[in-house]
């Protein structure tokens, strides 16, 4: 199969644990690139939070995209133009408000591009270390919600989360998308939005097969941009229900997992680096 697209998530998988691209990924993503292939972020983050990468991959030179806040906003890096945007209404962010306060968890959204919440929690501090953007604590989050929102993440233990979500998939019932990113973040999204069914709306607008798609990724958010491609990529460090769906096991974040990736299916041999 000759493969024209790959997709990867960033944290945990891209970027290392020092958040950052490593030179050997790096090289082998611009090589795939000189030889025609699209390279894609798909990321929980904000779009803010992923165009300095963006950037040091030069996407806007070899025309790609940005899949930003689990798929929610399509993003073309050469023009910096929004390709697609499908957010939650105001009502929306209102009922996940009153579901966080039922279940008890810590709950942020982004208004005017900063974090917005109306509590202080060691995992919103993961949020805002990560995307770079500012966090402004509310004294009331609906009165400070008056216009749609991308998404919001539900944060608590990671024990508990999980079973926060088993129950708001009972109670909701396809309502809204739900994903666990970062163990500590349930992301609540408009219903159908993922990062695989965006994925195909970009796939198809750029007359690209699913079956000539490469996805990468480690987390439950991930799997919806595995399970549409022809070769479905989990990192070693991945979870597990991940690895049980990929057709591959690439090495680790903190291994070069994307010069692993290219080197196998699109270059066919090891890059002197």
């Amino acid at each position: 199969m000759k493969y024209k697209m790959i997709v990867t998530d960033m944290d945990d998988t891209l970027l290392n644990s020092e958040g950052k691209i490593s030179r050997e990924d790096k090289k082998a993503i611009m090589k795939a690139q000189e030889m025609g292939i699209k390279f894609v972020l798909a990321s929980g983050r904000p779009t803010f939070a992923m165009k300095e990468f963006a950037k040091e991959l030069e996407l806007d030179r070899y025309g790609s995209y940005m899949l930003s806040y689990n798929g929610a906003i399509i993003t073309e890096c050469a023009t910096d133009k929004i390709w697609l945007e499908e957010k939650l209404t105001v009502e929306d962010a209102h009922k996940i408000y009153d579901l966080s306060k039922e279940h008890d968890v810590h709950l942020l959204t982004y208004v005017d591009e900063e974090i917005t919440a109306e509590t202080t929690s060691e995992y919103i501090d993961v949020e805002v270390d990560l995307t770079g953007m500012p966090y402004r604590k509310v004294d009331c989050f609906k009165s400070t919600v008056t216009e749609p929102v991308v998404k919001c993440i539900m944060l608590e233990k990671p024990e508990y989360l999980k079973e926060v979500e088993k129950k708001l998939n009972e109670l909701l019932k396809g309502e809204y998308s739900l994903a666990i990113s970062k163990p500590f973040f349930l992301e609540v999204m408009k219903k159908g939005i993922d990062k695989g069914a965006s994925l195909l709306k970009l796939a198809h607008k750029l007359d690209i097969k699913p079956e000539e798609i490469i996805s990468v990724g480690d987390s439950y958010n991930d799997m919806t941009m595995l399970e549409v491609v022809g070769m479905p990529v989990a990192v070693e460090n991945a979870k597990v229900e991940v690895k049980n769906m990929a057709k591959f096991i690439s090495t680790s974040h903190n291994n070069h997992a994307l010069k692993t990736v290219i080197e196998k299916f699109i270059i066919g041999k090891t890059l002197n680096m």
